[in-house]
């Protein structure tokens, strides 16, 4: 009977050791804008990577990064993905904004697709326009 334990304990911490958390992927990028004029201290940049593939639905957002502006254009970002989370079929988008004082400046208003197989250009690069 010890041996039959013994043997189910290490059977045990076996399959605990093999599981491990998935490794996640990430996409690099840059978001810039054609106009000469430099943003304020206030500005905050938004970048989203999403699964767009249902039109009647929200995206789905797999990754987040906000944060102040440091610096001027271009504006470097970074998202993190699990790739367990990238379903076959689907469509996935990346798009950026700048907001000052929480009011929208600059928006991206091209889709921005990724394939998310690890063949997408890095570093992105993410044109956003001038809301008037």
């Amino acid at each position: 009977m010890k041996k039959l334990s013994l043997l189910g304990l290490a059977a045990l911490l076996c399959a605990c050791q093999s599981i491990q958390p998935a490794a996640k992927t990430s996409l690099d990028g840059e978001v810039f804008y054609l106009q000469r004029i430099a943003l304020p201290p206030s500005a905050v940049l938004s970048v989203s990577l999403q699964d767009v593939s249902l039109a009647d639905a929200p995206a789905v957002v797999l990754d987040e990064q906000k944060g102040p502006v440091k610096g001027q254009v271009p504006l470097p970002f970074h998202l993190s993905y699990d790739p367990s989370q990238v379903k076959p079929g689907h469509r996935y988008s990346v798009s950026a904004r700048i907001e000052v004082n929480g009011e929208l400046m600059f928006i991206s208003t091209e889709n921005h697709a990724v394939q998310l197989d690890g063949n997408d250009p890095q570093p992105l690069k993410i044109r956003v326009d001038a809301v008037r």
